[in-house]
C-alpha cells in the first residue's frame, strides 16, 4: 500500500519508533479560515451548535448547521480510500491477527463459563465438596472465573500491544495521509 507521498510502506524503513514518526507534528492541526480564526479539523466542531431538538420561530425543528468545509463533495473519493485500505494486505493481516487471538480465547472462556454453570446445576455434590474449611469447589471455581477474566484481559491487551497496535497505527497514519490529499493537500 502506498501513502499519499508515493512511498511504499515497508518494514524496517523509516523511524525507529512510532513516536519518532509523529515528532513535531500537531495532532490536530489548525488552519486559518477566511476570517483569520483557527479552524480545527474536528468532526464534532460543526455539530456543537447544530440546534438539536430546538425549534425555530414557527414551531418546526430548526435546520442543522450546514457543512462548512465541503465535506459532502469528496465523500465518494474518501470512501474509495477507506475501501482501498480495507482491501490492503496490511489491514487483512491486522484482522487476521485479531481473529487468531479472539476466536480461540472466546471459545475457551465461554466453555469454562458454561462448564461452571452446568456443573453447579448438574453436580451439586461435586461443587459442594469442601476443600479447606468452609471453602468448597464451587467457591474456588467462582473465584477462578474472576481470575481468568483478568488473565484474559491482560493477555488481550498484551497481544494487541505486541502484535497489532503498531500495524494499526501505521494503517491509520497512511489513511490520514491519503485522505489529507483528497481534502486539499498538506496542512
Amino acid at each position: 500500500m502506498k501513502s499519499s507521498n508515493g512511498h511504499s510502506r515497508r518494514r524496517g524503513e523509516g523511524p525507529e519508533s512510532p513516536v519518532e514518526k509523529y515528532e513535531g507534528r500537531d495532532p490536530a492541526p489548525a488552519v486559518a479560515g477566511e476570517d483569520g480564526q483557527a479552524d480545527y479539523d474536528d468532526p464534532w466542531y460543526d455539530t456543537l451548535a447544530s440546534g438539536w431538538s430546538e425549534l425555530d420561530g414557527t414551531g418546526a425543528p430548526a435546520p442543522g448547521v450546514p457543512h462548512m468545509r465541503g465535506e459532502q463533495q469528496g465523500t465518494d473519493r474518501m470512501a474509495d480510500v477507506y475501501l482501498e485500505v480495507q482491501r490492503s494486505a496490511a489491514f487483512q493481516e491486522v484482522r487476521r491477527r485479531y481473529r487468531r487471538f479472539v476466536i480461540p480465547g472466546l471459545a475457551v472462556f465461554s466453555t469454562w463459563y458454561v462448564g461452571y454453570v452446568v456443573a453447579a446445576q448438574t453436580a451439586p455434590g461435586l461443587m459442594g465438596r469442601p476443600v479447606a474449611g468452609s471453602v468448597n469447589v464451587a467457591m474456588l471455581a467462582g473465584l477462578g472465573q474472576f481470575l481468568t477474566t483478568f488473565l484474559f484481559t491482560w493477555a488481550y491487551a498484551r497481544h494487541a500491544r505486541l502484535r497489532r497496535d503498531r500495524a494499526a497505527l501505521d494503517l491509520r497514519w497512511d489513511t490520514q495521509e491519503l485522505t489529507r490529499g483528497l481534502r486539499g493537500g498538506e496542512r
